[in-house]
């Protein structure tokens, strides 16, 4: 409004400041709306002439510069229009920028947050697969050398050697898993050496018959899919050692053109698969083994002993995989 008003006084004192309109119209596009900036430029481009007839009585001059004026006019508000669509595409992607940083902002912090939930879902795996199951055995041996310290030394040395090697197995796990390593089975050998000792520990623990068969040949498997076999092993043959009372085990690696195989079977007490699960054990051991494609399945009945199975297909048993102790 007032460059409006200064406009008129310069047009009253100095007429040849009409040539202003030339800038000014730009500029009011960009500060006003355009059903306000219309209507102020067609005032803008009327007065001149109207000034001049209040002055002398008549147009004047203007008559003959009509045409030129009335172009002028056009030219301006085509010219306005298009300035005011740029400025308001210019509001509009300043207003999806900030947008999309806000989206950006929340992405970022739900990465955050599931990242944070992920780390946690892995530590409870590896905490539950690896040093929970070895405190169980520990207190499982030292309750069995207890029983036996008034009766039969050999066995209580027996059980105490146990507990002594699971002891220092889980405080090398323990480090493992604070340095973000492999299962420290798997560093000590191959996978088929891991399970073999796993066999073998049940036996000395359980007096169970237990047998380690393998065919194939399992090396050259990525690090992944070990971490996932291994790691399944261990909570088969713990939940074996806990709740089975089984008196024959048998773990058989199996490694053929379709992928590779874990079978872990005992003729123990059995349980029903479809009840509901209330510990992380069958829960983390499925979701270990979609990480690397693979799938679980379980065959037991009340009275019937166990089968578990745990097979990872071609395709993941021989590609470079995330190793899952990155993952939950």
């Amino acid at each position: 409004m007032v460059t409006s008003l200064l406009f008129l006084l310069a047009v009253w004192f100095v007429p040849v400041s009409t040539f202003l309109l030339f800038e000014m119209c730009p500029l009011i596009f960009m500060a006003l709306p355009l059903p306000v900036a219309a209507p102020v430029v067609v005032l803008l481009n009327v007065l001149p002439p109207a000034l001049e007839a209040a002055r002398h009585g008549d147009i004047g001059g203007w008559r003959g510069q009509l045409p030129t004026s009335v172009l002028g006019l056009a030219l301006s508000l085509l010219i306005g229009t298009f300035v005011h669509r740029v400025v308001t595409q210019s509001h509009e992607r300043a207003a999806l920028i900030t947008e999309l940083e806000d989206s950006r902002a929340q992405v970022a912090q739900l990465s955050h947050e599931a990242g944070v939930a992920a780390e946690r879902a892995r530590l409870a795996g590896e905490i539950h697969d690896t040093l929970a199951q070895g405190f169980t055995s520990i207190v499982a041996l030292v309750q069995a050398a207890e029983s036996e310290v008034d009766r039969d030394s050999a066995k209580v040395r027996h059980a105490l050697g146990l507990a002594a090697r699971t002891a220092r197995e889980n405080l090398a796990e323990a480090r493992a898993l604070v340095a973000a390593l492999a299962p420290t089975a798997l560093g000590e050998g191959s996978l088929t050496d891991a399970l073999r000792r796993l066999a073998e520990r049940l036996a000395a623990e359980t007096g169970a018959a237990t047998s380690f068969h393998t065919e194939g040949d399992p090396s050259g498997l990525p690090t992944g899919v070990e971490v996932v076999l291994l790691r399944a092993a261990q909570e088969a043959l713990a939940n074996i050692r806990k709740h089975a009372g089984a008196e024959s085990v048998s773990v058989d690696l199996c490694h053929t053109p379709t992928g590779v195989t874990l079978t872990v079977s005992d003729d123990g007490a059995g349980f029903d698969p479809g009840a509901p699960a209330g510990g992380y054990g069958l829960r983390g051991m499925r979701a270990r083994a979609e990480q690397v494609a693979g799938t679980v399945t379980v065959h037991s009945a009340p009275g019937s002993g166990t089968t578990l199975t745990v097979s990872v297909p071609t395709a993941a048993a021989h590609q470079p995989t995330e190793d899952p102790k990155e993952r939950p």
